[in-house]
């Protein structure tokens, strides 16, 4: 069995191993035939992966498919996620045996069960993406990303005062006519 020195390189040094104990979406995916089982777990930011880990118990090109699905979804939307296939997964591996192709099968549906646990929970919540930012210990400024504690009125980063936007709930420069999370204008009214 020949594999890619990619394929090799995956295997022997994976990327993004873990866990994310708060994780925003977990997504656990098995084959019973050759019982390769890959858990992924995400974190969620303005509908952008920011952080992905995984577990993998399987065969080398299990391990290298892992990790390779890792890299290609790490800072796409969750959109552009959902859209790695297992065909661009052997491909980005710069190809897997026939009898392997299966892995990258496991890879792809890993990352997209976490991405629908994580859509299926927003759901349940009510919470959508653009308030789920309001809804944790601390809010990111949306002009600079420095960090505010509760609901301060100011960004103490870049000094500029902030409110909520009437449409979406997520911080805002006060004033501004257009929220930078929602897009929505603001109403004059």
């Amino acid at each position: 069995m020949i594999y890619s020195e990619k394929v090799m390189d995956h295997f022997q040094n994976p990327r993004n191993v873990g866990v994310i104990p708060d994780a925003d979406g977990v997504g656990q995916v098995g084959n019973p035939v050759c019982g390769d089982m890959m858990t992924f777990y995400i974190k969620v930011k303005d509908d952008r992966l920011t952080d992905i880990k995984f577990q993998t118990f399987g065969c080398g090109a299990a391990i290298a498919v892992s990790s390779i699905v890792s890299e290609m979804a790490m800072g796409k939307t969750l959109e552009e996620a959902m859209k790695i296939t297992n065909e661009a997964v052997a491909k980005e591996l710069g190809g897997l045996p026939k009898n392997k192709l299966h892995c990258s099968n496991l890879g792809a549906d890993a990352l997209h069960a976490a991405i629908e646990d994580y859509r299926k929970k927003r759901a349940a919540s009510g919470e959508t993406a653009e308030s789920s930012s309001l809804h944790s210990d601390k809010c990111y400024c949306p002009y600079c990303e420095g960090p505010i504690d509760g609901l301060e009125e100011y960004c103490q980063r870049c000094q500029i005062e902030l409110e909520e936007c009437p449409h979406c709930g997520s911080l805002m420069k006060k004033g501004k006519e257009k929220c930078p999370s929602c897009g929505a204008e603001r109403d004059e009214s």
